[in-house]
C-alpha cells in the first residue's frame, strides 16, 4: 500500500467503510482482510489529495452512529417492561464493546486529525471548555459514548431509574433476584458512568444525577419507615441489632450494585434515617446500659452512635461517671494494716476492667481512653477530707515500699516487677507528683539504710520508671541516693585499708557505716536527741572520724545514731541469739553486760537519751520480752523503776530483727512531710515566676498563672490562691514589680 497521498472517491469508499462499521458496532463477523483494508481506507480519507477528507469522514460516521443509536432505542421501547433492563444492558454491552473496536480502527483519525482539533488536557480541566461544547470534536470512541448518553439514556432515563428503584427495594425486602437480573442491575447502574468516562472532570455527573441522587432519596423513605416500624416492635437493645444487620445488608447490597462512589453516601443516609433521626431514643437507653455494663449492648451503641456528629457524647459521659463512681466504692473506707495495697489493688482492678472494656467493646476510641483516664484521676486524687490533703500519693508510695521491701511473704523478681510497672498506671494520675517523690524518698532511704530491700535492681527499675514518667528533674535525688550507698561501700573498704596500714589497729567488731549527702537525703541534721556512744563502739566512732578528716579536709560528720543499728549477741540464754536491732535500742542492753538490773534513772544517765526516747526504746525492748519490768507501771517508768533482763527468754528463730518503736511512721512525721512538701512548692513556684517573667519581661495576670500551671502540672497542680501568695512575695523581694499602666500586669525587673 503506498503512503503517498492520491484522489479518493468519498462515496465508494465511505460505502464500503460504512458496511464494516456497521459490522463492528453490532459485533458482527469482519474477515481480517476487510478489517485491515478499512484501516487503509480512513487512512487515504484523511490523507486524500488535493483536499483531506476527515472532516466529512467524521461527519457521516457521527450520522451513522446517531441513526444507529435511535435505532437501538427504539428496539428497547418495543420491549417489555419486564424485559427493558436485560434487553438495555444486552444492546449496552454490544454497543460499547463495538465502541472499542470502533476507537481502534479509526486510529488515525483520532491521532492526526481529531487530537489536533481538541482542546487540551490543561483547557479542560482548568479553563471554560468542556466535552458538551458543539464546537468540541471527540475522538470516534468518545463520540459513541456521548450518542448513546444522548440518544439513549436521555429519553429512558425515567423508565430505567423507575425499574432500577424498584428492582433495589425489591432486593431489600427479600424478594429474589436471579443473578441475571443482578448482574443487569449493576450493568444498568455502571452503563451511567462508563459513557462518561473520557471526560476528564465531572465524570461521575450523569450517575449522580439520574440515577445517584433519587436513588439516596429513595433510600432515605425506605429506612425512615423501617425505623418507625421498629421502634414499635422492638426494644431499643434488639433495634440496635437491627438496625447494625440493616446498614451491613446495605454495604453489601452497595457493592453488587453501586460505583464505589456511592458506598459511603448510602450508609451515611441510612444512619441519618436509622440512628441520627433517633438518637435521643438510643442516648436515652445508654445510662442503664453503662450501669449494669451490657457489653454487647455497648458494643452496639458505640458502632452506631460514633458515625454521628456528637452522637457518642452521652455514651462517653456516662462511661466516665460510672467508672468514677466504681472507682471510689473500690478505694473507700478502707480498714486494717493494708490500706496501701487494697487502695493500689483496687484502683488496679477497676483501671483493668474498664481499660478492657474500652479495647474490647469501644474498640480503644481515644474519647473513651480520655474518659477513663479522667474517671481514674478524678478517682486517684478524690479527697474524702476536703480539710485534709489527698492520701494517694502516700498509699501509693506505701505500697511500693511493702513491695521493695524484704518480707517473709517473699515473691518472685518477675512477679515484683510487674507490680512495679502496674504501680506506674496510678502514678500517672496523681496530680501531686512532689508528695509522691517526698514519701518515696523517705521510705526508700529507710530501707536502704536498714538494709531492708529486697532488690537493687528492682530500687533502680523502679526510679527509672519515674525519671521515664517524670523527667530527670524528677529523680535526681534518688539517684543520687544510690550513689551515696555505692559510695560508702568503697568509703568502708578503705576505712579497712587504713586500719590495716596503720599499725595494723583491730577494732574488735564489724564497723559499716554510710555517709550521705545531707542535700540529697530526706533527713535534717538535727538529732532528735543527746546519745552517749556506748564504750564498745566510742573507739570506732573516733578511728572513723580521724580517717575521714584525712580524706575530706573541711567536711564536717553529723552522727544520725537514730537510724543506725547493730547486731548483738545474746550468750546469757540457754540458746546464743543474733538480734539486729536499733543503737539506742543496743546501747541499753550492752549496759547489761555486768548486771542482771537496773533502774531507769541509771540507764538515762548513762545513755544521755531524753526522757520520750528513752521511754519509747526501753518499752520495745520490753515488748520483746528481752526486758522485763516489776509491777504494773503504766504508760510511764518512773526514775526509781527497776528494769531487768528476762532470763527465760526464748524465740523459735536464732537471728532475728528486733522493729523499731522510733522508726514507725507517725501521724506527726507525716504531717511534717506535707509541711516540707508545701514549702517545697512556694520555692518551685518562685522559681517558676521569676523564670517565666525573665524570658518574657512583661505579663499580664491571667496569663502569669496560665503559664505557672501550665510548667507546674508535671509536679503538682497548685492552687491559684498559692501562686498569688508567691507573685505577692516576689513583689516585695523586688524581683517583679506593678506596670505603671495597669495593676494586673507585672514587669521583671532585672
Amino acid at each position: 500500500m503506498s503512503l503517498k497521498p492520491k484522489r479518493v472517491d468519498f462515496v465508494t469508499t465511505w460505502a464500503d467503510l460504512k458496511e464494516t462499521v456497521k459490522g463492528v458496532v453490532t459485533l458482527g463477523n469482519v474477515p481480517h482482510t476487510v478489517w485491515y483494508n478499512r484501516f487503509s481506507d480512513v487512512y487515504s480519507l484523511c490523507v486524500a489529495y488535493p483536499e483531506p477528507l476527515a472532516e466529512k469522514l467524521y461527519q457521516e460516521t457521527k450520522k451513522f452512529l446517531e441513526e444507529h443509536v435511535k435505532s437501538l432505542l427504539i428496539q428497547v421501547n418495543g420491549s417489555s417492561e419486564e424485559q427493558l433492563l436485560t434487553v438495555y444492558y444486552t444492546l449496552w454491552q454490544q454497543y460499547s464493546q463495538g465502541m472499542d473496536y470502533l476507537q481502534k480502527l479509526y486510529s488515525y483519525l483520532n491521532t492526526q486529525h481529531i487530537k489536533k482539533q481538541k482542546a487540551t488536557d490543561a483547557e479542560l480541566l482548568y479553563g471554560t471548555l468542556s466535552y458538551e461544547s458543539p464546537e468540541q470534536m471527540k475522538e470516534i470512541g468518545e463520540l459513541g459514548l456521548d450518542l448513546w448518553k444522548k440518544y439513549m439514556i436521555e429519553p429512558l432515563k425515567a423508565d430505567l431509574l423507575r425499574l432500577l428503584l424498584g428492582a433495589v427495594h425489591c432486593d431489600r425486602t427479600g424478594q429474589s433476584l436471579y443473578n441475571e437480573k443482578s448482574s443487569t442491575i449493576q450493568g444498568v447502574i455502571q452503563s451511567f458512568v462508563s459513557v462518561e468516562e473520557f471526560k476528564k472532570k465531572n465524570t461521575l455527573e450523569l450517575y449522580e444525577t439520574v440515577f445517584e441522587v433519587p436513588f439516596l432519596e429513595a433510600t432515605g423513605d425506605y429506612y425512615r419507615q423501617e425505623a418507625s416500624r421498629l421502634l414499635q416492635e422492638c426494644t431499643i437493645s434488639l433495634y440496635m441489632e437491627k438496625v447494625l444487620q440493616r446498614r451491613d445488608e446495605e454495604d453489601l447490597r452497595s457493592r453488587k450494585f453501586l460505583h464505589p462512589s456511592s458506598y459511603g453516601k448510602v450508609r451515611s443516609e441510612c444512619e441519618q434515617r436509622m440512628v441520627a433521626d433517633h438518637l435521643a431514643a438510643i442516648q436515652n437507653e445508654c445510662l442503664t446500659m453503662v450501669q449494669l455494663e451490657f457489653q454487647q449492648d455497648l458494643r452496639n451503641s458505640y458502632a452506631l452512635l460514633k458515625s454521628i456528629q456528637g452522637g457518642l457524647s452521652v455514651l462517653v459521659s456516662h462511661f466516665m461517671e460510672h467508672v468514677k463512681q466504681q472507682g471510689l466504692r473500690a478505694v473507700v473506707n478502707q480498714t486494717g494494716d493494708n490500706i496501701a495495697a487494697q487502695f493500689v489493688d483496687g484502683m488496679l482492678g477497676v483501671y483493668s476492667k474498664y481499660k478492657e472494656m474500652t479495647n474490647n467493646v469501644f474498640a480503644n476510641d481515644q474519647q473513651f481512653t480520655s474518659a477513663l483516664d479522667m474517671a481514674c484521676a478524678s478517682v486517684v486524687n478524690h479527697r474524702f477530707n476536703a480539710n485534709q490533703p489527698c492520701k494517694s500519693p502516700e498509699l501509693l508510695a506505701k505500697y511500693c515500699d511493702s513491695l521493695l521491701r524484704k518480707s517473709s511473704k517473699g515473691g518472685s523478681d518477675t512477679d515484683i516487677d510487674d507490680k512495679l510497672a502496674q504501680c506506674i498506671a496510678v502514678f500517672k494520675y496523681i496530680d501531686d507528683k512532689d508528695v509522691y517523690q517526698r514519701f518515696y524518698a523517705r521510705l526508700m532511704a529507710k530501707r536502704l539504710i536498714q538494709q531492708q530491700s529486697q532488690s537493687m535492681d528492682a530500687e533502680e527499675a523502679m526510679i527509672n520508671r519515674l525519671k521515664q514518667a517524670c523527667g530527670f528533674e524528677y529523680t535526681n535525688k534518688l539517684h543520687r541516693v544510690f550513689t551515696d550507698v555505692s559510695l560508702s561501700s568503697d568509703l568502708n573498704n578503705k576505712f579497712s585499708n587504713y586500719l590495716q596500714n596503720k599499725d595494723r589497729i583491730e577494732l574488735g567488731l564489724n564497723f559499716y557505716i554510710y555517709v550521705l549527702m545531707a542535700s540529697a537525703w530526706p533527713y535534717t541534721l538535727n538529732t532528735p536527741t543527746a546519745f552517749a556512744v556506748p564504750q564498745e563502739l566510742e573507739r570506732s566512732v573516733q578511728r572513723f572520724e580521724d580517717f575521714y578528716r584525712l580524706q575530706f579536709n573541711g567536711r564536717k560528720l553529723t552522727w544520725l545514731h537514730h537510724w543506725s543499728q547493730g547486731e548483738l549477741k545474746l550468750n546469757y540464754l540457754k540458746k546464743r541469739y543474733i538480734i539486729t536491732m536499733q543503737t539506742f535500742q543496743m546501747a541499753i542492753l550492752l549496759m547489761f553486760e555486768n548486771t542482771d538490773s537496773l533502774t531507769c534513772k541509771e540507764m538515762m544517765e548513762a545513755t544521755k537519751l531524753n526522757s520520750d526516747y528513752f521511754q519509747k526504746t526501753v518499752q520495745s525492748l520490753i515488748d520483746s520480752k528481752l526486758l522485763a519490768v516489776a509491777g504494773d507501771t503504766g504508760e510511764v517508768f518512773e526514775p526509781s523503776t527497776v528494769i531487768s533482763l528476762n532470763m527465760d527468754y526464748s524465740y523459735k528463730r536464732t537471728k532475728f530483727r528486733i522493729t523499731a518503736a522510733v522508726h514507725r511512721e507517725t501521724v506527726q512525721e507525716t504531717e511534717q512531710t506535707h509541711a516540707s512538701v508545701e514549702e517545697d512548692r512556694k520555692l518551685y513556684l518562685q522559681a517558676t515566676i521569676v523564670r517565666i517573667m525573665k524570658s518574657r519581661k512583661i505579663l499580664r495576670h491571667n496569663v502569669l498563672i496560665q503559664e505557672v500551671l501550665s510548667q507546674s502540672k508535671a509536679r503538682f497542680a497548685p492552687s491559684i490562691s498559692l501562686i498569688k501568695k508567691c507573685v505577692e512575695t516576689l513583689i516585695d523581694k523586688q524581683y517583679l514589680e506593678r506596670t505603671p499602666n495597669s495593676t494586673d500586669e507585672y514587669s521583671y525587673v532585672a
